[in-house]
Order: C-alpha cells, then sequence, then structure tokens
C-alpha cells in the first residue's frame, strides 16, 4: 500500500527522520537501525523517513541504502510508512536512487532541489518530472535553499502538483507564512510539512501538517504530545511542553546528525560513530548536549 491509498496521519504530525548508527568498524548497524525503527513505531508514528539528512544519505553507497530501506520496511511490517531519501544533483542518480527505494519496498521517496548545479527553475521542474516518469511511487519534494543554493518557487511547485504523483512538501525555509500562501495555491489533501525542528512549532500553528523532524529521534513521545495539543488548539499546553524541547532542538538544529547521534547515544540507542566529513562533537557542545538532556524527564523520552 502506498502512502496516496494510506490514512492521512501518515503524514501528519512529527515524522522522525531516522540516523544511520554505524558499528566500530564503520559498517552499517542494522540492528540497532531497527531498533530505532520499531521504537518510533511504538510511539505511535504513521511514517519514518530513511536514508535522508540526518541518515547521513551522502555518504552511503546506493548498495547500502537499499539495505537500510529494507530493513526499515521489515522493522514497520506494514504499522508505518517507509519514505526513502532518493535526491540528487544529478538527475539519473535521483532516478536510480528512487528506483532503488521502488524494488527495497518503500512507501513513498523524498527527493530534494538540485543541490550544487544551481539549476534553473524550467531545469528543476524537469529534473522532478523525470523522477516522476521513472516510478509509480508517491514522491514528498524537499525545499531547503540554504543547502542547495536554489528554491522551489511556489509557481513551480504548483504546476507539479497538477500530478497526483506529488504528495507533500518538506519545506526547509524557515518561512512559516508559506503555509497560508501555497494553501491556496495546492490541492486539496497535499501535505504541508516543516523541515527545520526550530520552526516547526510555529508552522504547525500556521496549519502545516507536521515535521519531519530529527528532535523526534530523541523525544517521540513528547512531540507526538506536542502535535496532538496543536490539534486540539491547547495552544498554552502545546507551547509549554515544546519549550521543554528548546535547548536540546536548539543545538541538534545546529550541529545535525552529530548532536543528534551524542543524544541517542546519551539514551544508550546507538554509538555516537559518523562517516567523515562529519566527526564526532567537541567536548564543550557534547556537554551541551548533555545538560539540554536533563530538562526532559523520562516520560518526555519514552516512546
Amino acid at each position: 500500500m502506498t502512502i496516496s491509498s494510506a490514512p492521512a496521519t501518515s503524514l501528519s504530525g512529527y515524522i522522525p527522520d531516522l540516523p544511520t548508527p554505524f558499528a566500530a568498524d564503520g559498517a552499517i548497524d542494522l540492528c540497532a537501525f531497527q531498533r530505532l525503527c520499531e521504537r518510533q513505531i511504538e510511539a505511535g508514528v504513521g511514517a519514518i523517513v530513511v536514508c535522508e539528512t540526518a541518515g547521513e544519505a551522502s555518504t552511503l553507497s546506493s548498495a547500502e541504502q537499499g539495505r537500510l530501506i529494507r530493513a526499515a520496511v521489515e522493522a514497520a511490517h506494514g504499522r508505518a510508512r517507509i519514505i526513502a531519501g532518493a535526491g540528487s544533483n544529478s538527475t539519473q542518480q535521483a532516478v536510480e536512487l528512487t528506483r532503488c527505494a521502488d524494488a527495497a519496498g518503500a512507501d513513498a521517496v523524498l527527493s530534494v532541489v538540485p543541490y550544487y548545479n544551481r539549476p534553473m527553475r524550467a531545469g528543476i521542474e524537469a529534473h522532478f518530472l523525470a523522477i516522476a516518469d521513472a516510478t509509480e511511487l508517491p514522491i514528498i519534494l524537499h525545499d531547503v535553499p540554504g543547502r542547495t543554493n536554489r528554491e522551489l518557487a511556489d509557481a513551480t511547485l504548483a504546476r507539479l502538483t497538477q500530478s497526483g504523483q506529488f504528495i507533500g512538501l518538506k519545506d526547509g525555509t524557515g518561512d512559516v507564512t508559506r503555509v497560508a500562501r501555497l494553501r491556496r495555491l495546492l490541492p486539496g489533501g497535499f501535505h504541508l510539512l516543516s523541515g527545520d525542528d526550530a520552526s516547526a512549532f510555529a508552522f504547525i500553528a500556521n496549519g502545516g501538517d507536521g515535521c519531519i523532524s530529527m528532535i523526534s529521534n530523541v523525544a517521540p513521545g513528547l512531540c507526538r504530545t506536542i502535535f496532538s495539543c496543536c490539534r486540539q488548539e491547547n495552544w498554552q499546553a502545546a507551547r509549554a511542553l515544546h519549550n521543554r524541547l528548546a535547548a536540546l532542538e536548539a543545538v541538534i538544529s545546529r550541529e545535525g546528525p552529530p548532536a543528534l547521534k551524542a543524544a541517542l547515544s546519551g539514551l544508550g540507542l546507538m554509538r555516537p560513530g559518523l562517516r567523515l566529513p562529519l566527526v564526532e562533537l567537541d567536548a564543550s557542545t557534547a556537554r551541551e548536549i548533555a545538560h539540554a538532556a536533563t530538562a526532559l524527564t523520562e516520560r518526555d523520552l519514552a516512546a
């Protein structure tokens, strides 16, 4: 079953962008990875993102990505949708990664605006249409101009969504006012998801459907409660709960996968190891992570 035929809740709330655990020899630790998947499923998530930003996708071979996707599919066993990162600045490579994700059993792919090449808007549109032509999987677009140096323009997004194959947007612009603007342009049922933990609360409060999140790896239960309060328009409770995450969220947003892995390592869930060019945190930042985690209770951290 693909996301397009799954309940709408599959693409709402806090959707974890899972890190990729590495063993001491640098190989992927599939056992630890499946434990991370199971922890999120027990917390009630509707979907899980793998092989994306938190997963250090740029350091993974296509074979490794296929193994991770299959491991996530096996762990979920239909209890959550698996969204596979399949982006590249090469259209042909993005097509190949998308086909790999399809063969591995993914329910949808997440495809980023081509980075480094700085394509024109027409090139960005052609890139995504070529990917859509190569698969029947639903596609979630990823707009993160801070990394790609190119934006996915509202008009381009509107044209792409004329095809029902494009079902959602991971918005990493940090512009929380964009939600209302896009709602007027895009078809009903299109999912607007923040890709920025730091502004996710405001994004959801402005009408967003949720967030593809790093912080929810650490505190899935708390993130689920925050989203539930938002849906009930209990903004005071949602804000108070969100404030408990603020310190940890700030350092993870700033440092990315090294900080996320340090936090999860502190919980005994995985090793903190990374692949170059990322390296482990210095002692000062590691202490900052540990201190920020003290603001969270065992209940916050529980699945």
